[in-house]
């Protein structure tokens, strides 16, 4: 097994409690144009994916919905700032974690954000000292559960990606980052909505009770 050389960390349901905003937002715009979308689907459909992939297949099931990403994004991302504002979704032993790791290895965010929400999640954690990369949906063609974004990750760091450890919370993250022959960590919190990690090499409820001499 090669020595532990980097961390890459998924942000959104890892770091910040955010994908069920996200949820409740997509499904207030779609609502807005006369399109319903059940709980189950929204899961499905968000969870661990990225933006360009979540529009792709919303255009595909609501073509009248949105002329465009940036269109349903106009609607979504008012609703999803105001509703983050009301609470803190700071994943606060995540963050913790993170900072602690960043101590002794290079740490990287890979993300199907988009670039700018990394940027302002980065300031609002407060973490910009901690992170020496991030990747996000525009960097590659094809999101989680594709390998692409955590290889890319792993790249920027200047390590193999077998020399990383990924920590995740969703189905598509850990197949990715199993699928770019990284180790992986998931975080399975009582919020997440039935996501398959039995992929991942070890499954948490707290990133807090991660013990790192086992995985150096």
């Amino acid at each position: 097994m090669p020595t532990l050389q980097a961390i890459l960390f998924d942000m959104d349901g890892t770091l910040v409690d955010s994908e069920v905003i996200w949820l409740d937002a997509i499904a207030a715009a779609l609502r807005q144009r006369g399109a319903e979308i059940s709980d189950a689907e929204a899961v499905a459909l968000v969870y661990g994916h990225a933006w360009p992939d979540i529009y792709r297949e919303i255009a595909s099931r609501y073509p009248d919905a949105y002329a465009s990403r940036q269109a349903m994004e106009a609607v979504t991302v008012p609703l999803y700032t105001q509703c983050s504002q009301q609470r803190d979704i700071r994943i606060h032993a995540s963050i913790d974690l993170l900072r602690a790791l960043a101590q002794r290895y290079p740490v990287a965010i890979v993300s199907g954000s988009t670039r700018s929400r990394i940027e302002a999640t980065i300031a609002d954690l407060q973490i910009g000292d901690c992170i020496r990369a991030f990747v996000g949906c525009e960097d590659v063609a094809i999101g989680k559960p594709d390998p692409a974004a955590f290889r890319l990750g792993a790249q920027r760091l200047g390590v193999p990606a077998s020399a990383c450890l990924v920590f995740e919370d969703s189905a598509a993250g850990v197949q990715a980052a199993k699928a770019a022959g990284m180790r992986c960590v998931a975080l399975c919190r009582d919020a997440a909505r039935g996501q398959d990690l039995t992929a991942a090499d070890l499954v948490l409820t707290s990133l807090a009770a991660f013990d790192l001499e086992s995985w150096k």
